[in-house]
């Protein structure tokens, strides 16, 4: 369906939902598409979408029908798509499709993670020097800044570089596949992260809130990444923020 839409010139119009937070006719008629599937294929489940809402149960899907919508708006095609099944709060079953970009991911647990249907492998030994890292910026939040902005600033100083691609769910799809070593963004909602993450997690990666704990699925507080790194992530986010 994204494909038909085609990826727009910029200009294309949207809604403004909040601060930086836009919707268009494409986000609602992917979810349509998605939840139409899901109702036919795997009747009974609660589902929790970007853009109808629902509501959270012990098992439940979790739908993002066009993640990176500010991206797609101006003709960027770093744009995805993310749908996971969640069991009592974690990820078991991620898919995450980059359709302008022809790619596919897929993980379920216990049974491997795949992109365009060769098996992804585990993640590699690394210094953590010799990380490339993804993020997002609290754009539509600039009360989360002074804690950012610390965070940023050890990353950058820690790792080799940093990469801001604007759609957290093909960053952490990117971060499972070992095209990024981690990711971290603050904020972000439970069908940003739930894909992406399953997919961090079948390839041995880490998966944490930025205080090591478990609550990054409801809170969008998300650091995923090769061990290694996220060792030094936990360290950095652990440090004094700016003022």
């Amino acid at each position: 369906m994204l494909l038909e839409s085609g990826l727009p010139h910029p200009g294309i119009a949207a809604e403004l939902k909040g601060r930086g937070d836009y919707v268009t006719a494409t986000d609602r008629r992917s979810e349509s598409a998605i939840l139409e599937v899901l109702a036919r294929e795997a009747p009974g489940i609660a589902v929790l979408a970007e853009e109808r809402g629902g509501v959270r149960a012990s098992t439940m899907w979790a739908v993002d029908p066009l993640d990176g919508t500010t991206n797609f708006t101006r003709g960027f095609p770093s744009v995805g798509v993310s749908v996971a099944l969640l069991e009592n709060g974690r990820p078991v079953v991620g898919v995450v499709i980059a359709p302008f970009l022809k790619v596919e991911f897929i993980a379920s647990r216990g049974a491997g993670a795949f992109m365009n249907s060769e098996r992804l492998p585990q993640h590699r030994a690394l210094e953590p020097a010799n990380a490339i890292v993804a993020t997002g910026f609290p754009f539509r939040n600039k009360g989360f800044l002074p804690r950012y902005l610390a965070m940023f600033q050890g990353a950058l100083a820690r790792f080799e570089d940093l990469r801001r691609a604007g759609a957290a769910a093909l960053d952490l799809a990117w971060t499972g596949s070992g095209t990024f070593d981690g990711f971290f963004e603050l904020g972000l909602n439970t069908w940003d992260v739930a894909a992406g993450a399953a997919l961090v997690l079948e390839v041995g990666g880490r998966v944490t809130d930025w205080s090591g704990g478990e609550s990054w699925i409801d809170t969008g507080d998300i650091l995923a990444a090769a061990p290694a790194v996220h060792e030094v992530l936990l360290e950095l986010a652990a440090q004094p923020t700016q003022r």
